[in-house]
């Protein structure tokens, strides 16, 4: 199955000699070097250790650390609005930015695998009292149509008004699609007609404008508010940036505080933020490029597992379907990292990998050829 990198051993065995010893007793998993189950287990490196180290900090409950006041305004002039708000986590931006457009007992409408209804632990309507209905995509393709079929314009006393429509760019448990931009504005010029609010939930915005070519700023035309994740591609240790206009941003910074999130001398983490954001975004191309590298070898390998060319930016899904029928996914995920590589399980059948800055070309066609392999079995 190839080289491995260094830090990992084993290579050249197969799956069942990767866990057993000659004797036959279990031996135990080689040493994870290559760890894909996300683009979150990213270490921050000693350049963005040295900047948080010397950020100026003050009280950000009172508006006084300079860095962090840094990063909101950095963010939103990036992104092409008028205000940011730091927040500790990308949950808490996309809880802050519905909440804030989405009075309690009207509607957000999002994709069926949106990850602000499969993977926020219900806060939208547990905290603010928001109803949800969805729409189903193919294969995660984002279509304005989709969602402006089901708007449910307010006058009745019996149903529920849609406030707000949620977009996900790019989609995670589609495996990382990208939304087209003339269907983003196609539902900005028809919401915009109808009095309903935009969110963006952008954790992985940056990966999307890479894809796709464009500035950052051009998603400030076609959303009220955006959420973007420094922690994902980005590599920052923490935090999350909802952006959106003054107004908006100033109801949700006091959302953050009735919700737990007012922080002190934040500036720590925020620096990491900055570093991100100014340093980082121009190499996710090389993320991109090494997950097409991944999945076209699994392709090679197990056709029908994945199709490559809807792998547009940093994610992979594999389908193994009946392989693997005994132990299923989680089979395939414990024989992966017996080969010193992680990946997650998504479901009985389903596996994803996530590359991302740690994770170097070397690592990435170790991973290929030792993937491949399993997946062709």
């Amino acid at each position: 199955m190839g080289t491995r990198p260094a830090g990992a051993s084993g290579a050249g065995e197969s799956a069942a000699e990767a866990g057993m010893a000659r004797d036959g007793a279990e031996r135990p998993a080689a040493e994870v070097s290559i760890d894909l189950r996300s683009d979150t287990v990213t270490r921050p490196g000693a350049e963005m250790r040295a900047a948080m180290a010397a950020a100026p900090v003050g009280d950000d409950v009172y508006g006084e650390d300079p860095t962090v006041s840094a990063l909101e305004e950095e963010t939103a002039e990036l992104l092409g609005l008028e205000a940011g708000l730091f927040c500790p986590t990308g949950s808490m931006a996309n809880m802050l930015g519905i909440a804030a457009l989405t009075p309690a007992g009207t509607e957000v409408l999002a994709e069926s695998r949106a990850h602000i209804l499969r993977a926020e632990s219900g806060g939208h309507g547990a905290l603010a009292g928001i109803t949800s209905r969805t729409w189903r995509s193919d294969g995660g393709v984002f279509r304005a149509a989709d969602a402006l079929d089901m708007l449910s314009p307010p006058g009745s006393p019996m149903l529920v008004p849609t406030a707000t429509v949620s977009v996900e760019n790019t989609h995670n448990f589609w495996g990382g699609t990208v939304a087209d931009l003339g269907e983003l504005r196609k539902l900005r010029a028809a919401t915009a007609q109808q009095g309903v609010a935009v969110h963006l939930d952008g954790a992985r915005l940056a990966n999307a404008w890479t894809a796709a070519g464009v500035a950052p700023s051009v998603y400030g035309e076609v959303a009220d508010t955006i959420s973007i994740c420094l922690s994902k591609g980005l590599g920052a240790p923490v935090g999350s940036v909802l952006a959106g206009s003054a107004e908006t941003i100033a109801a949700a910074r006091t959302l953050r505080k009735r919700y737990g999130g007012g922080m002190r001398q934040a500036g720590i983490i925020a620096a990491g933020g900055l570093f991100a954001l100014r340093h980082n975004a121009d190499r996710l191309a090389d993320d991109h490029a090494h997950a097409r590298l991944i999945a076209e070898a699994i392709a090679s390998a197990a056709p029908g597992a994945v199709d490559p060319a809807a792998v547009a930016t940093n994610i992979v899904v594999i389908e193994l379907g009946q392989r693997w029928s005994a132990g299923g996914a989680q089979a395939f995920a414990r024989d992966a990292e017996r080969h010193g590589v992680r990946v997650s399980v998504l479901g009985p059948h389903t596996v994803r990998l996530v590359t991302h800055l740690d994770v170097s070309r070397e690592q990435a066609q170790y991973a290929a050829e030792a993937l491949a392999g399993l997946a062709a079995r």
